[in-house]
């Protein structure tokens, strides 16, 4: 069986992928917000010290503009290491699930694999599509006389949900006739 071509080619595989993408879009959103504060406090921080430097005010006011640079300074170090804590958490939490939702969709598929073995009387079923740590291909030569590739896929898609067609795909219909 070529697994990588069964995985790739599974309805859930698709549906997890974009899971994952939308997932990561929103966390994403998140930290561009965080970040977008993070500048806006920078510039902040930056016309505080300026105004802290003004010769043309008092130096008690300068002062009293320096404690609060020093105190803008301090939430923008703590906010800088938010940013850092939510961009390891968000890659932990992808990561995570991308793990999981694999290691579902390959159970899945080991299931199917299972039953169409037994079913042959297959005693071993390789996976074609493996590769060596080198990048090679580990099987050189199969034939295909007893790949179940095509037949595991077409299972693994018959309970797949119908897809509404795309309004771009309606337009095309339309224009066809």
């Amino acid at each position: 069986v070529d697994l990588s071509k069964v995985f790739d080619g599974y309805w859930k595989t698709k549906q997890a992928t974009a899971a994952l993408k939308d997932r990561a879009a929103d966390l994403d959103k998140e930290f561009k917000g965080l970040r977008d504060d993070f500048q806006k406090s920078k510039d902040q921080y930056e016309q505080l010290l300026a105004d802290a430097n003004n010769q043309a005010i008092s130096a008690e006011e300068r002062e009293k503009r320096k404690q609060a640079a020093g105190d803008k300074l301090k939430g923008l170090k703590d906010a800088q290491d938010a940013m850092v804590q939510f961009q390891r958490q968000a890659t932990t939490t992808l990561d995570g699930l991308k793990s999981r939702l694999t290691d579902n969709v390959v159970s899945e598929i080991r299931t199917v694999i299972d039953a169409k073995a037994k079913a042959a009387g297959f005693s071993l079923v390789l996976d074609t599509s493996a590769k060596t740590p080198a990048g090679t291909p580990i099987f050189l030569f199969s034939n295909g006389e007893n790949d179940i590739t095509t037949g595991v896929l077409e299972q693994l898609n018959a309970g797949a949900p119908i897809e509404p067609t795309k309004p771009a795909d309606k337009k095309k219909d339309e224009l066809k006739k």
